[in-house]
């Protein structure tokens, strides 16, 4: 089989496929023969050897958490999936349910755990799931890390109800998702972008709100304008640059802040009395468990939400897909494809 490979010195130029024995599954195991996987910032990272406390360990790595694929075989003893089945990865392999630990956080596809980016491979059974037969692989290939993170931020951390204002940031995975959970869910949602092009996108999508955050750098304002000087309920913080800032502005008293994300790597510092001064809460959102991803199918199964993928690349065009995502062309979700 094939699989992708970042390995030092780190580098997109030096993201390269190479040529691996295929995997058998041992005792608990399943072999997944890949039909796609998505990238995350998280992936960009890694490939560049920065992702988590300084450069990436081990010397390579595998890249890629989100997955859809088909069980080809199983070793003994698997009851949870069969040959045939259609899976996803879970982006964390120990991760099964209850609050997170340093044990599940090491469980993690990508790093430490070889990833997804690969023709076959093999997980235990309790590290996929099957997902929902109406959504296509590319879409499924979506869901374990940027569909769960923002399923978690706004039903598992957060206490919404229906009515509520959320605000999401961007119009990257994680915040499209977060678009269309909250509009299944009865929340009024604004969303900011630099393009009108991508928010017009976003309203199509449902959007109640729209703010080009280049026109009106201070988004924090319409956000106050909307909601009738009280601020958001829920804001989907993408740790860009000033972002925090505007979030603690626009937040309401008591309100909730799921960080999920680092894009700007370390932008201004959180200002306490800011925060004392509206008693909201910060959280930074880790994805998630499998009952909490299993949650999360059930509720795309009844609400037949569909991912958004934007762009799809062949899987050995994975530097052009990165060099996609690092210019910002994208709405929603970039996919390669086995």
């Amino acid at each position: 089989m094939r699989a992708l490979q970042a390995a030092e010195p780190w580098g997109l130029d030096n993201l390269t496929i190479i040529e691996a024995p295929d995997p058998v599954p041992g005792p608990g195991e399943v072999l997944v023969r890949m039909k796609a996987v998505s990238l995350n910032y998280r992936d960009f990272l890694m490939i560049n050897g920065i992702y988590g406390r300084g450069s990436a360990t081990g010397g390579s790595v595998t890249p890629f958490s989100d997955g859809c694929g088909v069980i080809e075989a199983v070793g003994a003893g698997v009851t949870r999936v069969k040959v045939g089945d259609r899976v996803s990865t879970l982006f964390f392999q120990g991760w099964l349910s209850g609050p997170p630990t340093v044990e599940k956080a090491m469980t993690a596809l990508g790093s430490p755990i070889p990833g997804a980016g690969r023709e076959l491979a093999v997980f235990s059974q309790e590290g996929v799931s099957k997902v929902p037969d109406f959504l296509t692989d590319h879409e499924v290939a979506t869901l374990a890390c940027a569909g769960l993170t923002a399923w978690r931020a706004l039903f598992e951390d957060a206490d919404l109800a229906p009515g509520d204002t959320v605000v999401l940031q961007g119009t990257g995975g994680v915040s499209i998702f977060g678009l269309q959970f909250a509009k299944a869910a009865g929340l009024r949602t604004l969303i900011t972008s630099s393009s009108d092009e991508k928010l017009a996108r976003a309203k199509a999508l449902g959007a109640d709100h729209l703010v080009n955050y280049r026109e009106v750098p201070e988004w924090s304002k319409p956000v106050r304008a909307a909601t009738g000087g009280v601020g958001a309920d829920f804001i989907m913080e993408v740790g860009g640059q000033g972002t925090i800032d505007q979030s603690l502005k626009a937040i309401r008293i008591g309100g909730h802040i799921a960080i999920i994300g680092v894009v700007a790597q370390g932008g201004a510092g959180i200002n306490p009395a800011v925060l004392i001064g509206n008693a909201a809460k910060m959280q930074g959102v880790f994805v998630g468990s499998r009952d909490m991803f299993e949650a999360m199918c059930k509720a795309i199964d009844l609400h037949q939400i569909r991912p958004v993928v934007d762009k799809v690349f062949p899987w050995t065009e994975a530097k052009s897909a990165f060099a996609a995502m690092a210019g910002g062309e994208h709405f929603g979700k970039i996919v390669l494809e086995f």
